[in-house]
């Protein structure tokens, strides 16, 4: 965990963590993932995921199409939307 900061009135609540694989190069891969939660009005909640990624295996899957990344963050979305409709 890198930092947490609960939603307040007109600023997002954001949480963050690392994670990492050490290796030699071809495997070595450092991660930082956040998460923006912002109350909006009606009832409303905007979550932005933000990510970045270095090492080999990033480049690598950078490149792929369909982006495993974007399909996988959309999808984690889709859940949230599903479970909050619940």
């Amino acid at each position: 965990m890198v930092e947490f900061q609960a939603p307040a009135d007109g600023v997002p609540g954001r949480l963050s963590w690392t994670a990492g694989l050490d290796g030699p190069p071809e495997e070595r891969l450092d991660v930082l993932h956040a998460w923006l939660v912002e109350d909006l009005p009606g009832g409303r909640v905007r979550v932005l995921t933000q990510e970045t990624q270095l090492g080999q295996p990033a480049a690598a899957l950078a490149g792929e199409r369909p982006d495993p990344m974007l399909n996988g963050h959309q999808a984690w979305l889709d859940g949230l939307v599903g479970a909050a409709s619940k």
